[in-house]
């Protein structure tokens, strides 16, 4: 799993990009009477705000346990993550339907499209440079899997936003330069209403399925699948263990909490148990850096007794 520091990154790249952007295109629509334009500056303020929000959460996930939070403040990162889901929804999707379906019943000519052209091409550039930035962060974390996989696994929530965000943005760009240059070209003012249309239903979609990757996580997901089988690996290889019964885990933001539940090897003393779970735990987590709370349970199994999947 790439660390906040990769996140970071990539929010910061995001961040000056969509600044920029939203600047260029305010400009080009208040000179061009461009609904498409607008919606696209709307779209761009709002991933500024978004990206606040996710920087907000990072700071608030180092936080360390208190007495009502002992396990730490890692799963805010979640909260914002999903609240910057219901911003692209509302702020940006809804807000470019609403623009889109005003304009196609009130359509007039466009202002000096030439601008908004150009505009529109320079914050391609921008945004596909944002979205390089953000894809180098998100390769690091996939490792082999394919794009889709990792999106439908990764527990990096704001990892998961930040890319949602830049397809949408670079999808949304594109759509909006189509849909001037179509106006432009057949004198139809009509096709920018359609393409801010088409920009609304690009940010609802991408804001849904983030959502969903994120509530996953508000409700609480084991780590990785893929991290799971190598941390089960790792114990069935320890010398201490002789079974291991269960293993549960809990992504907690960035943090890791593993509960594990063994036979021990051989018969021993309390005390020698005790250091050889200890011993057990201490190479847990330096194998995985991940794992901040990890809880140990010693056992037998009994005959007929079942134990709980790993999770």
């Amino acid at each position: 799993m790439a660390g906040q520091g990769n996140s970071l990154r990539a929010i910061l790249f995001a961040l000056g990009a969509n600044f920029a952007i939203f600047v260029a295109k305010l400009v080009a629509a208040v000179m061009t009477g461009s609904s498409a334009m607008l919606a696209e500056a709307v779209h761009s303020l709002a991933d500024c705000g978004n990206q606040l929000l996710l920087l907000l959460g990072l700071r608030q996930a180092k936080m360390p346990p208190s007495e009502d939070y002992p396990l730490g403040y890692g799963k805010a990162v979640y909260f914002w993550s999903f609240l910057v889901a219901l911003m692209l929804f509302s702020v940006g999707g809804m807000f470019s339907l609403y623009e889109g379906w005003h304009k196609l019943h009130a359509t007039g000519p466009l202002n000096a499209p030439w601008i908004a052209i150009g505009v529109l091409s320079f914050s391609i550039i921008v945004e596909a440079v944002s979205m390089r930035a953000c894809l180098v962060e998100v390769n690091k974390a996939r490792g082999e899997r394919s794009l889709w996989h990792w999106f439908r696994n990764s527990r990096q929530a704001e990892l998961v936003v930040i890319f949602g965000e830049d397809l949408a943005a670079l999808f949304g760009l594109v759509f909006a330069l189509i849909a001037v240059v179509l106006a432009v070209v057949t004198g139809n003012p009509v096709w920018d209403a359609i393409g801010t249309l088409a920009i609304g239903v690009l940010l609802v979609v991408v804001a849904v399925f983030i959502s969903i990757e994120v509530k996953a996580m508000l409700i609480g997901q084991s780590v990785d699948p893929q991290l799971l089988v190598r941390m089960r690996e790792f114990l069935e290889k320890r010398p201490e263990i002789a079974e291991v019964f269960n293993l549960l885990t809990l992504q907690l933001g960035n943090d890791i909490l593993v509960s594990i539940k063994a036979k021990m090897r051989e018969e021993q003393s309390a005390l020698v148990m005790i250091e050889h779970i200890n011993t057990v735990e201490r190479d847990l987590k330096r194998q995985f850096p991940g794992v901040r709370f990890s809880f140990f349970e010693p056992d037998v199994r009994r005959a007929g007794a079942s134990s709980l999947p790993d999770q």
